[in-house]
């Protein structure tokens, strides 16, 4: 499955109404003049070929510089993973194939009633805190 090329304009839509089957949405943030960007770019591709029940999708950073400083993206390449329109990794750094490989593993085994939980529950802290400060 090719990559998809994400915008401002479509960032939202993709990433939270997902058509993956899986429901998992990768995005490299990148730039044409990264090497490490550009040497990440065919592993990234071939796992793309390899998972077509998960939407791999680019975000170019040079041309898409709102997007990339509301994603908080200060190094590149920069891999965010999310599932069901939950945000579950972020990383900087070009990985190998394996890594990729494991991570994707990682992230199908995530209980997502578990992940839901301890948001709502993180959420809940917060605003405790916030009504007694």
């Amino acid at each position: 499955m090719a990559t998809r090329d994400l915008t401002t304009e479509n960032f939202e839509s993709t990433v939270l109404e997902s058509d993956a089957e899986s429901g998992i949405v990768l995005v490299d943030f990148w730039a044409e003049w990264c090497g490490p960007c550009r040497a990440f770019a065919p592993i990234y591709g071939a796992a793309s070929d390899d998972n077509p029940d998960v939407v791999f999708a680019k975000v170019d950073t040079e041309a898409n510089p709102d997007l990339s400083g509301a994603m908080n993206i200060r190094s590149i390449p920069t891999l965010m993973i999310f599932r069901d329109g939950i945000g579950v990794f972020s990383q900087a750094g070009a990985l190998p194939r394996r890594a990729l490989d494991d991570l994707l593993g990682q992230v199908r085994a995530l209980d997502m009633d578990a992940v839901r939980a301890e948001i709502a529950a993180q959420q809940a802290d917060a605003s405790t805190s916030a009504t007694t400060a």
